[in-house]
């Protein structure tokens, strides 16, 4: 209890100012970004703030109205801008789409300095499910980022090959859910029709937020594990900070009023997230060496430590790190 307590203080009053913002982010000519989810909230200020800094931002997103009217706006807030911005139709909750939206993106194409896996939902109306009839929040913040990310490993590895060390990376969204929300070791496990160990969500919304928060932060740690060395790309996980931004949009119902508002006091506005995530994707003294498999805290700092059991399941040889990636391997094999 005691740790958790530290951990929401630590990362959510006193913060320190950001350490990269637009007033100081280089020129970022020549880069490309992808960042999921970035028609709205936090994404959204991620991906202008690139796109002032003239790179090219892909804005993936599920609805295509919402995308172009932001990426409108976005060059309105901008217009001596000299990057670009491209729709990337992207909808994290069907399987069955990941791997087009994925092609798509590899045609148009030859390089990718950031994947920035910044969508996800919080909280959704109980009983949500994905297109495959999974739990909606599983599929969104874990299944779907998963597929895409292995799928574009190829066009990240040779981009790293041309680019300075440490350079090229993936930043996984986390939470102060990971260290507050989730179970014990992150995960929570049932039995399928299969026989086989699924994740369970227990009917729990606030559960399964949690355990998807959780997952992200494995992510981190085993996509470095396993491809980091290989392909000379840093992976990350960041918690963004405590946001006023569209993910709260269902509180109100699953909270209730009073909590709703009060959550409401502490947030910060949404930019300050996209601080702690540029952070993430750019920070020069982040490193393959150092910082591989790292948490980032608000609004951009290193985090010096995570709980102890998520922890140890991220480095022992066969933790719920591992045991995730596998079955996430499995299910999403015949949509690879």
């Amino acid at each position: 209890m005691f740790y958790k307590l530290r951990a929401f203080w630590s990362q959510s009053f006193g913060l320190p100012a950001p350490p990269l913002t637009e007033k100081n982010l280089p020129d970022q000519t020549g880069k490309v970004y992808l960042i999921t989810g970035s028609n709205a909230g936090v994404g959204y200020h991620v991906a202008s703030i690139l796109y002032g800094h003239n790179a090219k931002v892909y804005v993936a997103a599920r609805t295509e109205s919402k995308a172009l009217a932001a990426i409108e706006a976005i060059k309105q807030e901008y217009p001596k801008s000299q990057g670009k911005l491209e729709y990337l139709h992207l909808n994290l909750s069907d399987l069955t789409t990941i791997k087009a939206s994925a092609e798509d993106f590899l045609s148009r194409e030859d390089k990718l300095h950031w994947l920035d896996n910044n969508a996800g939902v919080m909280v959704p109306p109980k009983g949500s499910k994905g297109s495959q009839g999974m739990d909606l929040t599983y599929q969104t913040n874990i299944l779907g980022p998963f597929l895409f990310t292995k799928l574009l490993l190829p066009i990240l590895k040779r981009t790293a090959e041309q680019e300075p060390q440490g350079t090229v990376r993936v930043s996984w969204a986390g939470s102060l859910a990971v260290e507050l929300q989730s179970p014990k070791g992150g995960l929570v496990w049932k039995k399928g029709k299969d026989g086989e160990d699924t994740l369970d969500d227990k009917g729990d919304n606030q559960l399964a937020y949690g355990v998807s928060k959780a997952a992200n932060y494995f992510f981190a740690t085993e996509f470095g594990k396993r491809f980091g060395p290989r392909d000379g790309v840093l992976h990350n996980c960041y918690n963004p900070g405590n946001l006023a931004s569209e993910l709260q949009r269902h509180t109100a119902e699953q909270y209730g009023t009073i909590a709703a508002r009060l959550l409401q006091i502490l947030l910060y506005p949404a930019i300050y997230g996209a601080y702690t995530e540029i952070f993430s994707g750019l920070a020069p003294e982040l490193t393959l060496e150092k910082d591989q498999g790292r948490y980032i805290i608000p609004w951009g700092r290193r985090a010096l430590s995570m709980r102890a059991d998520i922890s140890h399941e991220a480095t022992k040889e066969d933790g719920q790190a591992s045991k995730l990636f596998e079955w996430c391997e499995k299910v999403t094999k015949e949509y690879a």
